[in-house]
């Protein structure tokens, strides 16, 4: 199927307001963080004026800035971009997200992010033990201490937020920790990624020969311990997942990464590049180091018939076709990400991952053992003398079988 076939319908844009990140963490995989450019309004306003003439936009946009510390941006620059894009997309459902150290967050900072309803997420990795083993300044030094002063910050100024924790072999032995250095200051959100192997970095997680039993250990009894306290609220790796295992049987299974366009990802020159947004800044002959065009200079028709997104199309396709065949957990996640599949097995036309074993089949794995448990509980016992969330389950679970019964 060629790229033209289908009609792309942008659902995110990552917009990188920077390279340049002023700590120096030890898993980064960006290629240009020392590079102090910033991207120019005209850009922004290039990107979203051609989005919204293209007809590629639905109700609702979510752009995500990132890709570098977008704090080190002044605050203005943010104040007139979210206005300039409000402007060019009217009628559109645009929510800003953005990722941040945290060791820049001011009150300032903070009365923008509640103006404009802006998502928040904090990078911590959790203890300061665990935090300072990659999380350092540029001279090599703690970033524990700011990162957490922005967290309480955010909290005093009643700025919702969430915090994504980067596991390491180390701390995936301590979920105990892990959770009480949450519930300690108030972390309600939280998510967990893995040391990934993309671009020059190469994960030292994925090396250990049991990562993926040690992450299940880990998920499963922070899990546990989180619903037996009560303070943290959500937990993405388990929460997240929940919708994606239990909907309706004909919806399509969607994957943002592997379609064409489905992201729409901008650095800070101007360059495009789709699917994984990990994959703009980074270098591979093959496929043009990734990049369909520059959004200053041309239009998306011709980003569109470029032949570098034919390329990757047409074996990231490959690679989903080879998931579909291959893995039982493809009605989950449709895919998986084309990135980790290109670092990790040298292709995107190939099947699973190391990455994928973590973050999609040891979460499913353990929701779907405590739902068999759960169908047990249910099995034997009316609904009315269960606990009430899970006599909640119960009745959803009568419900979707009375649907499934013969006749139905």
């Amino acid at each position: 199927m060629s790229t033209c076939d289908i009609q792309p319908r942008v659902q995110v844009v990552v917009l990188q307001p920077t390279p340049f990140c002023n700590i120096a963490c030890r898993y980064c995989y960006l290629p240009s963080r020392n590079v102090k450019t910033v991207v120019m309004q005209s850009t922004i306003h290039a990107v979203f004026a051609k989005l919204a003439a293209s007809g590629w936009l639905g109700d609702e946009l979510t752009v995500i800035w990132h890709a570098g510390e977008p704090l080190v941006v002044p605050l203005e620059f943010y104040r007139t971009a979210f206005a300039q894009i409000r402007t060019l997309c009217p009628g559109i459902d645009v929510s800003h997200s953005i990722q941040t150290n945290g060791t820049l967050i001011t009150p300032q900072w903070c009365e923008l992010f509640k103006e404009w309803g802006v998502k928040v997420g904090v990078s911590i990795d959790g203890p300061k033990r665990f935090n300072d083993v990659n999380r350092v300044s540029r001279k090599g030094r703690s970033t524990y201490d700011q990162a957490l002063a922005g967290i309480r910050m955010l909290r005093e100024h009643g700025v919702p937020f969430h915090v994504i924790a980067v596991l390491s072999a180390q701390s995936m032995q301590s979920p105990e920790e892990m959770l009480e250095f949450f519930r300690a200051e108030g972390i309600e959100d939280v998510c967990f990624n893995v040391e990934e192997s993309e671009g020059d970095h190469v994960s030292e997680l994925l090396a250990v020969h049991d990562a993926r039993a040690l992450f299940r250990q880990f998920l499963e009894k922070f899990w546990r311990l989180a619903r037996i306290s009560g303070d943290v609220r959500f937990i993405r790796e388990i929460d997240g997942m929940l919708p994606r295992i239990f909907r309706n049987a004909a919806a399509e299974v969607a994957n943002m990464q592997t379609e064409p366009f489905g992201m729409l990802n901008v650095d800070a020159l101007g360059n495009v590049s789709s699917f994984s947004p990990e994959l703009l800044g980074l270098k591979n002959p093959a496929y043009g180091d990734f990049i369909l065009g520059n959004i200053n200079t041309d239009s998306l028709a011709q980003m569109r018939a470029s032949p570098v997104l034919a390329a990757m199309t047409r074996d990231i396709r490959a690679g989903v076709e080879e998931c579909s065949r291959s893995c039982e957990y493809f009605s989950v996640c449709g895919g998986g990400a084309p990135v980790n599949k290109l670092f990790e097995n040298g292709s995107f036309a190939s099947g699973r991952t190391k990455f994928c074993a973590l973050t999609q089949m040891a979460p499913v794995d353990l929701i779907m053992e405590a739902f068999a448990r759960l169908q047990r509980r249910v099995d034997s016992a009316a609904p009315a003398e269960l606990p009430g969330a899970v006599s909640r389950h119960a009745r959803y679970l009568q419900r979707d079988a009375a649907m499934r019964a013969p006749g139905n």
